[in-house]
């Protein structure tokens, strides 16, 4: 077995694919030909997060997805097994938002500057970004995918993906103490039981195939309404970053 698949077999139990994404369902392989799955070396251990590809040596996701040292996989459906889709790579710099504050978990956005270029296909392509200024009226489908967990202690190997509709800023400034709706998003119906989970985090709310937003935080049992970054507020700062960071030549 790889290396990395070695470790994910480790961190993703057998069997942990029994169930789905809270409330969701097994996606179409290579549906989402923009999500990684990041596997984080920290001085805890291992962890695993989700992001998306953003450029072709840009990954998107979550700052308090960061580590020491990260590996990305891009073009994966089933990440216990050796896919011909699968594309590995290291990740050169780690770009947290300079204003993240883990505490309040605030400006939860970082940009992770690959080794080299993803190589484009039909497993393998980035998402568009939003507009700026771009606001989702409540009510908004969009779809969350990862390889987070199903429920207490459950894994998925496979991705998972579930539609989530956005919802008004009320239904999480009553939730959670430090929610702004100018840099975050409130999303998923608390009627219905439909969520992202641990693990997901740092990946992707796509709405319109634009990601919108990306996985923050929420409740500790994954009862909905959840809080992801707004990323259109944050455009200046990805576009600047990227630009400072790209190879010249």
């Amino acid at each position: 077995m790889p290396p990395l698949l070695l470790l994910l077999a480790l961190i993703l139990p057998p069997g942990a694919d029994a169930g789905e994404i809270i409330g969701g369902r097994e996606a179409r392989p290579h549906s989402h030909p923009y999500m990684a799955l990041l596997l984080i070396q920290h001085a805890g251990g291992l962890s695993a997060c989700g992001g998306f590809l953003v450029r072709e040596d840009f990954v998107m996701t979550a700052a308090h997805c960061w580590g020491s040292s990260i590996n990305v996989t891009l073009g994966a459906h089933n990440i216990q097994r050796p896919e011909r889709t699968q594309q590995h790579l290291a990740v050169r710099r780690a770009l947290r938002h300079p204003d993240y504050d883990p505490q309040g978990v605030r400006n939860d956005i970082m940009l992770l500057q690959l080794r080299g270029r993803a190589l484009r296909g039909a497993a393998v392509s980035p998402v568009a970004l939003p507009g700026p200024g771009r606001r989702l009226r409540p009510g908004t489908a969009c779809t969350v995918a990862g390889w987070g967990q199903v429920g207490p202690n459950r894994r998925s190997s496979v991705l998972r993906e579930v539609t989530l509709s956005v919802q008004p800023d009320r239904a999480c400034q009553g939730r959670f103490r430090t929610y702004s709706g100018r840099t975050q998003i409130c999303v998923g119906d608390p009627g219905q039981g439909k969520n992202a989970f641990r693990g997901d985090s740092g990946g992707p709310l796509v709405c319109d195939s634009a990601a919108q937003g990306i996985v923050s935080y929420g409740r500790q049992n994954g009862a909905p309404p959840a809080v992801f970054t707004r990323i259109s507020h944050y455009l200046p700062w990805v576009k600047r970053t990227m630009r400072r960071f790209t190879p010249q030549g």
